[in-house]
C-alpha cells in the first residue's frame, strides 16, 4: 500500500508536469511530455549514475520499465519542494542515513507498506513508518599503513583520540555527511561530553587540515603525509580496480573498528518513493527489485558494499577484506543526534 497519494494528485502531476529545468545535471527524457507513463519511472539520484546504472538497466531488461534519472550532486530535496506537485520523480536514491533523514523531514517522502520489501529488508534497515529503505550498508573503517602502523595497534575509534597518533591521521571535513554520522554514533554511546573531548582529542591529531574525498586521505597515507585515515570501506574495492590509485590501496590495510566496545559504525546507501509520484506503481516495481537477490548482488560484486537483503551474500572479494560486527546503535538514532554533531564539529572548530 502506498499512503500520501491521492487520484487527484496523481492526475494534477500528469496534466500538469512539461520538463526539468535547472539545479542538476538533466538525463530525463520525453520534456513536453506528461510526467505519468505507463512504462517509465523517474528517478531523482544522489548517487553517481556509474554505480547505479546496470541495476537501473537490469531493471528495465527485465521489466520492460523505461527508467530515466536525474543525477545531482545536491538540492535534490529542494527540488522537490519547489516542484510540488508537478514534480516528475518517482524514487529517490541518496547514501547516507542523514540525507534520507533530511528528505523524511522535508515532506517530501511518500509512506510505503509493502510485504515484498518488507520481506527483503531486515526492520533495522527500514524506516519503521515506511518512509525510507535501506538498500546497501557501508562501514566506516580505519585504512593504516602497512609500513608505520603495527598489526593491531589500533582497533577502536575511541583510540583515534589517542596522543600516539598526534600529526599521523588524516580525514575529510567533519561537516560531511559521512563523518557527521560517526561523530553522532559516538554521542549516541559516550554521550555529549565525552564525545566532544574525543573529537577535540582527534582534531589535535590530524596530520593535516581535514580536506579531499576518502580516497584522497589513503593517498596521503601512501605518500608519507599520514599513517591512518578514516574512510568507507567500498572506496577500497574501486581503488584496487583503477591503475593510479591501485599503489595507494596496496600501501595499506583494513581495520573494522569497534565502538564502545560493540561493533562497527555503518551507514546506508537507500531510497524513498516521492510524496508526489506520477507513477507509484512503476515506483514500488522499481523499489522491489531494488530489495530483491538480483540488484542486491549486483550492489555487492559491483560496488563492493554489504547488501542489505539477508539472503545475500557478500562479494568473495569483499569477504577477504575481513569481517565484522556492526554497531548495534540504531540508524534512527544517529540521523537524530546529526545535528549535534554537526555543532559539535564546529564548537571544537574540527575544519579549522
Amino acid at each position: 500500500m502506498i499512503q500520501n497519494r491521492t487520484v487527484g494528485s496523481l492526475l494534477c502531476a500528469a496534466l500538469l508536469g512539461t520538463g526539468i529545468v535547472g539545479g542538476a545535471t538533466d538525463v530525463m527524457s520525453g520534456s513536453g511530455q506528461a510526467f505519468a507513463a505507463d512504462g517509465e519511472v523517474n528517478v531523482y539520484s544522489l548517487r553517481q549514475p556509474f554505480l547505479i546504472q546496470p541495476m537501473l538497466e537490469a531493471f528495465t531488461e527485465e521489466t520492460g520499465i523505461k527508467v530515466n534519472v536525474v543525477f545531482a550532486k545536491d538540492g535534490v530535496i529542494e527540488r522537490l519542494k519547489a516542484e510540488g506537485l508537478n514534480s516528475p520523480a518517482d524514487v529517490i536514491l541518496t547514501v547516507d542515513i542523514g540525507r534520507l533523514n533530511d528528505a523524511v523531514e522535508a515532506g517530501v517522502v511518500a509512506t510505503v507498506e509493502d510485504e515484498t520489501i518488507n520481506t527483503n529488508l531486515p526492520a533495522s534497515f527500514r524506516d519503521p513508518e515506511g518512509r525510507w529503505f535501506g538498500l546497501t550498508t557501508r562501514a566506516r573503517i580505519i585504512y593504516a599503513s602497512k609500513d608505520r602502523v603495527r598489526p593491531g595497534e589500533i582497533t577502536s575509534y575511541e583510540q583515534l583520540a589517542d596522543p600516539k597518533w598526534k600529526g599521523r591521521i588524516c580525514t575529510r571535513s567533519g561537516k560531511h555527511p559521512y563523518n557527521v554520522a560517526l561523530f553522532a554514533a559516538m554521542i549516541g554511546h559516550h554521550g555529549e561530553a565525552k564525545a566532544e573531548q574525543w573529537l577535540a582529542n582527534v582534531k589535535q591529531n590530524l596530520a593535516r587540515k581535514p580536506q579531499g574525498n576518502d580516497r584522497a586521505q589513503v593517498k596521503a597515507i601512501k605518500e608519507g603525509e599520514c599513517d591512518i585515515a578514516v574512510g568507507n570501506n567500498y572506496y577500497y574495492g574501486k581503488m584496487l580496480d583503477n591503475e593510479e590509485q591501485k599503489p595507494w590501496a596496496d600501501s595499506v590495510s583494513l581495520v573494522f573498528p569497534t565502538i564502545a566496545d560493540g561493533g562497527t559504525h555503518v551507514n546506508v546507501s537507500g531510497m524513498a518513493m516521492a510524496r508526489n509520484a506520477p507513477n507509484p506503481e512503476n515506483a514500488l516495481q522499481l523499489m522491489r527489485y531494488l530489495t530483491g537477490e538480483t540488484a542486491q548482488e549486483m550492489y555487492a560484486e559491483l560496488n563492493y558494499e554489504y547488501p542489505s537483503n539477508p539472503v545475500v551474500p557478500w562479494s568473495e572479494k569483499v569477504k577477504s577484506w575481513g569481517t565484522f560486527t556492526p554497531d548495534d546503535l540504531s540508524l534512527a538514532a544517529i540521523a537524530e543526534l546529526r545535528d549535534e554533531a554537526t555543532k559539535m564539529a564546529d564548537r571544537v572548530d574540527y575544519d579549522g
